[in-house]
């Protein structure tokens, strides 16, 4: 299992990143956390993640979730010509929606398990493979989802890691108050969590696990 989480945009060392990535280097970039903006803005985040990837050797193409709702075995089929998916911040409860409505959540778990793909992203890419996104609440808004998906909120995570995951920790982030309180709810809660600042980043391949600062 190859995983990169960073707390914000690419981190401090990206070549941590790219480092994890084998085969022609091609990155999917799910962008499903960002489907409250306008298209407009939607599309111009899209297109500076992909400028980020291709500065550190990547080449990027956008898998949209959406495209795939009721048909998983496609997806898998897409998904398996990428050698890393890249799956930036927005809302996690939209994010999360997207991956089970997709069939996203069950076809990753399985990839990840026989090392088919790097599995790379920031904030609400990242808080998603918790064992649940309670108390995310505090920071994202969780009434997204009937806004704009008309659909139910799920709060259980893809429970890939045995803890959950505060970025923007103690950052000059618009979000880094609220994780506080996301951290003092973890804490009351007795969850096991990690926090990440921006620039920090988890990087597990196998069986070691490394944050770098």
């Amino acid at each position: 299992m190859r995983l990169y989480l960073s707390s914000f945009r690419l981190g401090n060392e990206p070549e941590k990143f790219s480092g994890l990535v084998t085969g022609n280097k091609r990155a999917a970039v799910i962008l499903n956390a960002h489907d409250y903006f306008h298209e407009k803005e939607r599309h111009h985040a899209l297109h500076e993640e992909f400028h980020d990837l291709e500065k550190i050797g990547l080449t990027p193409e956008e898998i949209d979730l959406r495209k795939y709702y009721g048909d998983k075995e496609s997806l898998e089929a897409q998904l398996m010509e990428y050698d890393t998916l890249w799956i930036p911040g927005g809302d996690s409860f939209l994010l999360r929606r997207a991956m089970y409505d997709s069939g996203f959540d069950v076809i990753i778990k399985n990839m990840l398990n026989e090392d088919k793909i790097v599995y790379a992203g920031y904030s609400a890419g990242v808080v998603v493979l918790a064992p649940s996104l309670r108390g995310l609440e505090i920071a994202d808004d969780d009434t997204k989802v009937s806004s704009t998906y008309n659909e139910q909120c799920i709060y259980e995570g893809l429970n890939v890691l045995p803890y959950c995951i505060a970025p923007h920790y103690k950052s000059q982030h618009g979000k880094s108050e609220s994780m506080d309180k996301v951290v003092e709810y973890f804490i009351a809660e007795n969850i096991h969590y990690k926090t990440l600042m921006d620039g920090q980043a988890i990087v597990i391949n196998g069986d070691k696990e490394e944050i770098i600062l």
